[in-house]
């Protein structure tokens, strides 16, 4: 066993706390931006559907614009593989300022594209280019990120610290949300579908350029030693840590299926197979988002006195008995509050992934090939299972078997159990040898 000690295990508490929110506001500023311009599509996609792929179908148009959000997560590993290169060869600070130009620059096209009406099939190949760019964005900034805080926390509080990752993804799923709610009480269901569905993708082209400045001040995680190891960021290092990239996929394939089900999706199932008002099912959803932002703290701080794997493990056998009693229960539900209160302890249950993801994934890897190791398996399992969550969804609810969805969903989770039940507790800031 290796451990990678940090300048912030050894300062005075104090000075080391202040480093760390400082170090933690600056990357979490450009992860919130990240992953607002990417869920702005999935809540705005009620919107400009038709746009780009007219044909009389509510659910069809819906299951088209869900299969570019899918091609989008295909272009995740080759993000987490350039970025996590980038990052353990070059500097975690170097790759995030990429990732983050990389964001704004796809949600500006996107801003600003034609539609079908104005020129053909051209409009969604654009669109397709364009979810491309922001998929390659996003499959870089999730390694990098969550090596950066794992590395910048300090030695106790890591689960604390780094559940700050998802607090930052949450918040800008919550800021998408909230500006399509704004949206949708200022402007007609007309304005909205013509142009106003412009407006978020603008507004996160432009916050991105805000966390650029913010990231230019980061200081760097790793070492010139590390860096210029011939081992770093390279596939071949990788694989001599087989057992950390299978638990990786493990987690990965199991929690961000269960993460896009109960996030992004449910207020699409919400609308289509509960039968309520868009309006309704977003204003519940943003409420549902925030109470789960406040709970990745506190769990992440709880991670630190159970450990990783136990926490894992919880959110492994929750999610596997509870998720088909939970979507049929939503499914049939009729009171907003009722729902309200039944998304949210699915997403406490989920809580217990979300706070420690990036964490546990990387103290399972030696800092020369950390952001690689995080990045790369992680993009590979979210392509495959969270990427399509969507479509799997909807495609299944076309074809009139939408319960066969909710097994699925229970098959990934019962597979994280399984992962967890038999992985070792990572070292506190070290990683594991296979």
């Amino acid at each position: 066993m290796k451990v990678n000690t940090l300048a912030s295990d050894t300062m005075p508490a104090a000075a080391a706390t202040r480093r760390t929110i400082r170090a933690i506001v600056g990357a979490s500023a450009g992860n919130m931006v990240e992953w607002f311009d990417f869920f702005v599509y999935s809540y705005c996609s009620l919107y400009f559907a038709h746009a780009f792929f007219p044909s009389g179908n509510r659910t069809t148009e819906l299951l088209n614009t869900a299969g570019v959000f899918a091609a989008g997560f295909l272009m995740r590993p080759v993000g987490g593989w350039l970025f996590g290169r980038i990052a353990d060869r070059s500097g975690r600070r170097k790759a995030m300022l990429m990732s983050v130009l990389m964001m704004c620059g796809g949600s500006l096209a996107i801003a600003l594209l034609p539609t079908y009406a104005q020129i053909g099939v051209a409009a969604p190949a654009l669109l397709l280019a364009a979810r491309c760019v922001q998929g390659l964005s996003v499959g870089g900034e999730y390694g990098t990120s969550a090596t950066y805080m794992s590395e910048i926390a300090q030695a106790g509080r890591r689960g604390f610290f780094s559940s700050f990752q998802y607090v930052t993804i949450i918040a800008g799923q919550i800021a998408a949300l909230f500006v399509v709610v704004l949206l949708q009480q200022w402007l007609s269901h007309a304005d909205l579908v013509s142009w106003g569905w412009r407006i978020p993708f603008a507004l996160g082209a432009l916050g991105a350029l805000v966390a650029v400045y913010l990231r230019r001040s980061l200081e760097e995680t790793t070492t010139a030693r590390t860096r210029h190891s011939a081992q770093a960021g390279t596939i071949a290092a990788l694989l001599a840590h087989k057992r950390s990239v299978v638990t990786v996929i493990g987690f990965t394939a199991g929690g961000s299926l269960a993460y896009y089900t109960f996030t992004a999706y449910m207020q699409k199932y919400l609308v289509n197979s509960a039968g309520m008002s868009v309006k309704t099912a977003s204003g519940l959803m943003m409420a549902a988002l925030i109470v789960f932002m406040f709970m990745q703290p506190v769990v992440g701080a709880l991670s630190d006195r159970i450990g990783r794997r136990r926490s894992m493990l919880l959110f492994g056998v929750l999610a596997m008995l509870g998720t088909v009693p939970m979507l049929d229960a939503l499914r049939n539900v009729s009171s907003p509050y009722w729902a309200f209160f039944l998304v949210v302890i699915a997403l406490a249950v989920l809580s217990f992934y979300t706070a420690i993801s990036g964490l546990i994934k990387a103290e399972l890897f030696p800092p020369e090939v950390r952001a690689l190791g995080v990045g790369l398996p992680y993009a590979i399992a979210n392509a495959l299972f969270g990427g399509s969550a969507e479509y799997a969804a909807l495609s299944l609810k076309v074809a009139g078997v939408e319960t066969v969805f909710f097994w699925y969903v229970t098959a990934a989770c019962a597979v994280v159990a399984l992962v967890a039940f038999f992985m070792r507790e990572p070292a506190e800031g070290g990683y594991l040898r296979d």
